[in-house]
């Protein structure tokens, strides 16, 4: 039998058993009228036969609480008045335990696998909230009888609670009720409703048991707290409310919030200010491919009519451009501006020395809070020889002012592509070696090959599929050869100079945090919970220093968070808000992504339906030869709630930010399609991409009605 089928199968027997209960005058009998009138018969029968009559009525109970029938109240009392106060409480306490996980074991079968495939993003918070504290809340909702039991049941099958967890916590958090109910049972006589069994009083005490275990574990939490403090003492004051170390964009951003609060705010940074964004990463980085585009865009001048142009590249001016656009934006975030907006800004290597001390240039410093906002490095590989060699990383090529002739490019994700296919366009030789089957691994397979194809038609060598395994070096400490291996087959590709673009490590070590005892994620990540709190609370972290995603945007949107949380924890606390991160690899055409991905989807078993609008018929695209790429646009299956968008083509970057607000405010793609394009624009593309999730959806018999009635009118 298939499994749609059994969960058929389960209903019908469900509901042929409620209809049997009702049509046999069980639900009739359910009452406590008819068990008042009945007790004297019931109770021969079961002094009759005790052993016979616990087994009638312990399956019975199962049944009852198992297909959710009303009456498991009255038959608790029952229980109390036929079989008295320790036996009654033996049958009800397990048979409604029982009861209660074949209910529970019913709706995850039937109910669970369908619910999730349509709300599996929104479910996994919740799921890891069960997994963490759900024992404490079943067992305050079994405590406290004011949920119907059945009702708990259900929806606790549709969690992530597991069956043996269930079980066990519903025969202990059932018991205090159940022993009142069997008691009030052997009373029966004087009880004219279930009503009357529980008191304000007593529910009132029911509640105050309930909430015992949440109580209980958050003194569980404090003790915590307080043990990972010890041996260390607290300052009787603080200098500041804040002290921010590392002043990239999480840093910036974090000092920013409490100075504009008007709090008292330290920001420490070693280096220079604004971070890797503005001196390393992307600031340099576009400013380079937007040099590298226009080199390109002349070359293809013959499309557009234009005479051949030849370009002739002065590497050296180029880079000293990458220099001036960042002498440009470092004013804003410079130690002038910063202090202007009330920030202590102090130059020097911090040292964290307790959880709310910082030693700077011979200073010590203490505040309430401390975030750690120290970023990350580009990752070097242990690889044979190449300790030999001066590895270029987006960090230090920018130092460049001679154009590498054969470069080779270690990693095929945005970084090598983008620095690779600026560098060929700008007149070098490149290679780009990748050991994963292709480029952009984090993105869809067919959105990667567009932008494949790009490299590839720009002159770069890709070589996917291969792994470098050592480094022969040359002459002159730059140069040599990067030997790889396919399988049994091997490649020497020599180079002039090696760019390593493998990724990013976080900045954990070298400024106390180890002797602190602060604890480590195995990516090498600073560990945080949802508020961005370390093992010590009051130290946060922002930005790459702690992932999981190391992007500009992310870190200044973490440092919101963890400057808020730092001010004024513990009277209010914000849980960062990962749920709609885009992002965007800036090669030409660019690749951009918000949401759930189609190769997401299908690793995770998440039904989607996928909308595709080729940018080959977009009027603007074809009029500034631009139409190589796509919108593909993730939905719920039938509906237009938005899941996912992936953009590949000129200017993806900027069109990602109409899916990133309708995903946000939960706008679906018929809100979208509603909302007037400018014509002729790239933008279109997302209305089109609507559309023809529209016209998929269209109401095929409304049209044909509508067809004959304009028949009818002509």
């Amino acid at each position: 039998m298939s499994k749609a089928a059994a969960r058929w199968a389960i209903v019908a027997v469900i509901v042929l058993a409620v209809l049997a209960a009702w049509h046999g005058g069980l639900l009739a009998e359910l009452d406590l009228g008819a068990l008042k009138a009945r007790q004297q018969a019931l109770q021969e029968a079961v002094a009759a036969r005790p052993l016979a009559s616990a087994a009638a009525f312990f399956a019975l109970y199962v049944a009852v609480t198992a297909i959710s029938l009303p009456g498991a109240a009255i038959m608790t009392l029952a229980a109390g008045a036929l079989f008295g106060l320790l036996e009654g409480t033996l049958l009800v306490s397990f048979a409604s335990s029982i009861g209660a996980t074949l209910a529970f074991l019913a709706s995850r079968f039937v109910l669970r696998d369908s619910i999730r495939a349509r709300y599996r993003e929104r479910l996994q918070g919740f799921d890891r909230g069960i997994e963490r504290d759900g024992a404490y809340y079943l067992f305050t909702l079994r405590l406290v009888p004011v949920v119907p039991f059945f009702l708990v049941n259900l929806l606790a099958g549709l969690t992530a609670l597991r069956a043996g967890t269930f079980y066990l916590v519903s025969q202990v958090g059932m018991l205090p009720g159940t022993i009142a109910y069997v008691y009030a049972g052997t009373q029966l006589a004087r009880i004219e409703s279930p009503a009357d069994v529980l008191s304000p009083g007593l529910l009132a005490a029911f509640a105050v048991l309930g909430l015992l275990p949440l109580v209980m574990r958050w003194l569980v939490r404090l003790w915590n707290a307080r043990r990972i403090y010890r041996g260390h003492r607290r300052p009787q004051g603080f200098d500041y409310n804040l002290i921010v170390i590392g002043a990239g964009s999480a840093g910036l951003v974090s000092a920013y919030i409490a100075a504009s609060a008007r709090a008292k705010v330290a920001l420490i940074e070693r280096d220079r200010m604004g971070g890797d964004c503005l001196n390393t990463g992307c600031v340099p980085s576009k400013t380079l491919l937007h040099a590298a585009r226009q080199v390109a865009n002349a070359r293809r001048a013959e499309r557009d009519g234009l005479a051949r142009v030849e370009v002739d590249v002065d590497f050296a001016r180029t880079m000293e451009r990458v220099q001036a656009a960042i002498a440009r934006i470092e004013p804003h975030d410079s130690p002038e501006r910063y202090r202007g907006l009330g920030v202590d800004v102090i130059a020097g290597d911090a040292r964290v020395v307790s959880p709310w001390e910082v030693e700077v240039g011979g200073r010590r410093l203490s505040a309430r809070s401390l975030v750690i906002a120290t970023g990350a490095r580009p990752r070097v590989p242990d690889l044979p020889g190449i300790d030999g060699i001066e590895v270029l990383t987006s960090e230090n090529l920018w130092s460049l002012r001679t154009r590498p002739g054969r470069l080779v490019v270690l990693g095929g994700g945005p970084i090598g592509c983008e620095l690779g296919q600026a560098f060929v366009r700008l007149g070098s030789a490149v290679t780009l070696v990748e050991r994963g089957e292709r480029l952009l691994a984090r993105e869809d397979a067919d959105a990667a090959a567009v932008v494949e194809a790009s490299l590839r038609d720009d002159g770069i060598e890709l070589l996917t599929g291969w792994n470098a395994v050592r480094i022969e070096r040359g002459g002159d400490g730059q140069g040599g050869t990067l030997v790889c291996e396919r399988g049994a087959e091997q490649r020497a590709v020599p180079f002039d100079r090696l760019l390593v673009a493998l990724g990013r490590q976080a900045n954990v070590s070298g400024f106390g945090l180890e002797e602190l005892g602060v604890e480590v994620n195995e990516n090498g990540t600073l560990a945080a919970d949802a508020m961005l709190r370390t093992n010590y609370p009051n130290i946060l972290v922002a930005g790459d220093v702690t992932g999981p995603y190391q992007f500009t945007h992310v870190a200044s949107h973490q440092a919101w968070y963890a400057a808020l949380n730092g001010l004024i924890a513990p009277f209010w606390r914000f849980k960062v808000d990962y749920r709609v991160i885009p992002w965007a690899t800036f090669t030409d055409p660019e690749l951009a992504r918000v949401g759930l991905s189609e190769d997401e989807a299908r690793e995770r078993g998440i039904d989607v339906e996928v909308t595709r609008y080729a940018l080959a018929g977009l009027d603007r695209a074809i009029a500034e030869d631009a139409t190589a790429g796509f919108v593909k646009v993730l939905t719920e299956p039938g509906r237009d709630r938005i899941l996912g968008a992936t953009i590949v083509g000129a200017q993806a970057g900027e069109l990602i930010a109409s899916f990133v607000i309708a995903m946000k405010h939960k706008l679906g793609l018929r809100k979208l399609l509603g909302t007037i394009h400018i014509y002729p624009t790239m933008s279109e593309a997302n209305k089109n991409a609507a559309g023809a999730w529209q016209r998929a959806h269209a109401p095929d018999r409304l049209l044909r009605l509508a067809a004959r009635f304009f028949d009818w009118r002509r």
